[in-house]
């Protein structure tokens, strides 16, 4: 290279273009002051001058694969995949699924219109009805699961803590931990068992002409059974870490509101009006603090502690 061609590409990197990184700037020198170098050529130029890159690179650190849990149900990695199953034979769906981590098992998943807390609620009690309890979840930091928003409400103030989401809630009633990772690449594996569904599920889909919903989650359905017998694996331990799961799960696995009752004995939410009858043990329940729990299909009951006060279909 000329002397005087290295000379005005040097003059043009401190003056004109300072700043620019390395693959901009050979743009910009070739586009529009009609040099012609590649790239490589212009870093040894500009480091051999002393121009380092603007960009401040992290030093490499070592990674190490984390070990899967010893035992089956002992933590369950949770998320959703967003993608064409249908491709264009029918609607954008959404499918959420649970992964038992030291099995590699799919214990549940489901085809839904869009991700949310109902969709999640609808897996977790199948989940705690065939399993048990699982030990802890591991998911990301999904609005569904932890709370992002900046209000913190008057008795958040006071007590120094925030109210968890509604699925949080529900976890917290079990017993379970949930484990929000900081990065995508620490959801590797469920990931990876995405990238396996995209596959092999959305050609079983199409091979079986799947258009809509119904149609989708009867093929997952069939698809789930042998994806776990040819991917699961054995555990480390024998032992399983399920536990029993209470009795009481429509009060759970449901969306919980505190209100309170006026002085006719009325509870309102979401623009409905739900009256309180007569009580044997209690005249009036005016001013009191109730609890309101809204089903996954739609029906409202109304607790006082552990007393029923009203109940409502969907």
């Amino acid at each position: 290279m000329p002397e005087t061609t290295r000379a005005r590409i040097l003059q043009l990197a401190r003056t004109r273009y300072v700043g620019f990184n390395d693959c901009h700037l050979c743009e910009k020198l070739c586009e529009l002051e009609g040099f012609s170098l590649g790239r490589e050529t212009l870093r040894r130029l500009l480091r051999s001058a002393g121009i380092g890159s603007p960009r401040k690179r992290r030093a490499p650190r070592h990674r190490q694969r984390r070990l899967p849990r010893a035992r089956e149900g002992e933590m369950l990695l949770l998320d959703a995949s967003l993608h064409p199953w249908l491709e264009d034979r029918g609607p954008e769906l959404t499918l959420l699924g649970f992964l038992d981590d030291a099995t590699r098992k799919v214990p549940v998943a489901e085809f839904f219109l869009t991700e949310d807390a109902r969709g999640y609620f609808r897996l977790l009690r199948r989940l705690l009805r065939r399993y048990g309890v699982p030990l802890s979840f591991y998911g990301d930091r999904h609005s569904v699961f932890v709370r992002n928003d900046e209000h913190w409400s008057v008795d958040e103030q006071l007590c120094g803590k925030r109210q968890p989401t509604q699925f949080g809630r529900a976890l917290l009633q079990l017993g379970v931990t949930y484990i929000a990772a900081n990065s995508p690449q620490a959801k590797g594996r469920i990931e990876r068992l995405w990238g396996t569904f995209q596959d092999r599920l959305s050609s079983e889909l199409r091979l079986a002409c799947a258009t809509d919903l119904d149609a989708a989650n009867q093929v997952l359905r069939r698809f789930l059974p042998d994806y776990n017998r040819r991917f699961g694996r054995a555990p480390r331990e024998a032992a399983k870490a399920w536990r029993p799961a209470p009795k009481n799960l429509e009060r759970i696995c449901c969306f919980l509101h505190e209100r309170s009752v006026s002085n006719d004995n009325v509870v309102q939410w979401d623009g409905r009006h739900f009256q309180i009858p007569p009580q044997p043990k209690r005249f009036s329940f005016a001013g009191a603090k109730v609890n309101l729990y809204e089903s996954l299909e739609g029906k409202v009951a109304i607790y006082y502690g552990d007393t029923k006060l009203h109940h409502s279909g969907g």
